[in-house]
């Protein structure tokens, strides 16, 4: 019993989300892409996914994936030439 009365001490609640929070055009668009590929992931309609993220000061650009056997050849050559072109863009 006193082990889940520790347990129960260290959980920490995080503060809710504020909703209707106002978000610039850019901020929508980006949460509408991941909104439709979480969609599309819960129904089992993709096999592989890759992003690029970019921080936005233009100073962080990371590239993620996940892929199913085989993909990972192409997602990673094609990650690979969308960061040359994004970093080649800001010079």
């Amino acid at each position: 019993m006193g082990e889940q009365t520790q347990e129960q001490d260290s959980i920490v609640n995080f503060p809710r989300s504020v909703e209707g929070a106002p978000a610039d055009e850019n901020a929508a668009q980006i949460i509408d892409l991941l909104q439709e590929h979480l969609r599309l992931a819960r129904e089992g309609r993709l096999r592989s996914i890759a992003v690029v993220s970019v921080s936005a000061d233009g100073a962080a650009i990371g590239t993620q994936w996940s892929c199913a056997y085989g993909d990972s050849a192409s997602l990673i050559g094609k990650l690979t030439v969308l960061v040359h072109d994004l970093m080649a863009e800001r010079r």
